[in-house]
């Protein structure tokens, strides 16, 4: 592939990413006015139409790594590894 190639190939993914960012700020404001809705009704589930919305409250129990590296830093340590992965990038 020629460099002329690759920069358009570049351009077009900066364009695609652009517009995937778009409709995903267009999606998430779609989600916002939804949840303000069932926020005005004081209500976790709304039916309307053929579908159900729910926006429930979920309670779950995390690891807080913080903590725990720094009350056993040893044991923390011993429990670690090392992962490796490819990270790709445009500037």
């Amino acid at each position: 592939m020629s460099k002329q190639e690759l920069i358009a190939k570049i351009e077009e993914l900066n364009q695609w990413e652009a517009l995937m960012e778009e409709a995903k700020n267009e999606a998430e404001a779609l989600r916002d006015a939804i949840k303000a809705e069932m926020l005005q009704q004081d209500t976790e589930e709304m039916i309307i139409g053929t579908y159900i919305v729910r926006w429930t409250s979920v309670l779950s129990n995390r690891f807080d790594t913080t903590a725990f590296k720094k009350v056993m830093p040893d044991v923390y340590k011993a429990y670690t590894k090392q992962v490796a992965s490819r990270r790709f990038t445009i500037a």
